[in-house]
């Protein structure tokens, strides 16, 4: 994609720095996302205020959204994203070149793959309070304005290529899950295999006494 172009539906990042008083303007940028949105200069189809701690759990401190994104639970684009960066994936390519990237999507020089999940999750971080949405907005203006006037720092990305990614990371994670099954139902036959060698085993040690007996 070229770094010109311009998407109206995009997710959001907004960060205030690493300072704890920072965190508040955090709260007044959802607030002021919110008027944009009612005087109709942009569109938001969901927004939460998230945090990160040190074992890398994703803290949701407040979300907005008209239906069907009014919740986490509801499956919009936003809840799917603190999924994804707050669980076991979110560890793996919580840096820009991850090296989950290359299993995503087969690319061969991973090194130079860079991951819109990464960068997502790279930015939300223990030292900070971020604010992720989902917007339409006609020019990145409006927003990068308002959240300028907070000392808020805007990464845009697509909201297509977010999905994109968020659907090949749900794959990806179904089929590890799906590998490790294997491998612990391969592990039980085995184990099966073996317990059924060693009770045979222990039979024929008993049977050998009686048939030398009977030979004598």
């Amino acid at each position: 994609m070229s770094p010109d172009y311009f998407s109206p539906d995009n997710v959001l990042v907004i960060t205030f720095g690493e300072a704890p008083e920072k965190d508040q303007n955090a709260y007044q940028a959802l607030t002021d996302l919110k008027q944009l949105d009612s005087q109709g200069q942009i569109k938001i189809a969901g927004a939460a205020i998230v945090g990160r701690d040190y074992d890398g759990r994703v803290d949701v401190k407040s979300e907005v959204g008209d239906e069907p994104y009014v919740g986490i639970a509801s499956g919009g684009l936003i809840g799917l994203l603190v999924g994804i960066i707050g669980g076991p994936l979110g560890v793996l390519i919580g840096g820009s070149y991850g090296v989950l990237v290359g299993s995503l999507f087969d690319i061969d020089e991973v090194e130079t793959t860079e991951s819109v999940l990464g960068e997502i999750s790279k930015r939300v971080d223990p030292t900070r309070t971020a604010l992720l949405a989902q917007v339409t907005e006609q020019t990145p203006e409006v927003i990068d304005t308002a959240m300028a006037r907070l000392g808020g720092q805007v990464m845009r990305r697509s909201a297509v290529d977010v999905e994109g990614e968020i659907a090949a990371a749900d794959e990806a994670q179904r089929k590890a899950e799906r590998e490790a099954r294997k491998e612990l139902r391969d592990a039980r036959l085995e184990k099966t295999k073996d317990d059924a060698h060693a009770q045979a085993e222990g039979l024929k040690s008993k049977l050998r006494p009686t048939r030398a007996g009977a030979a004598a």
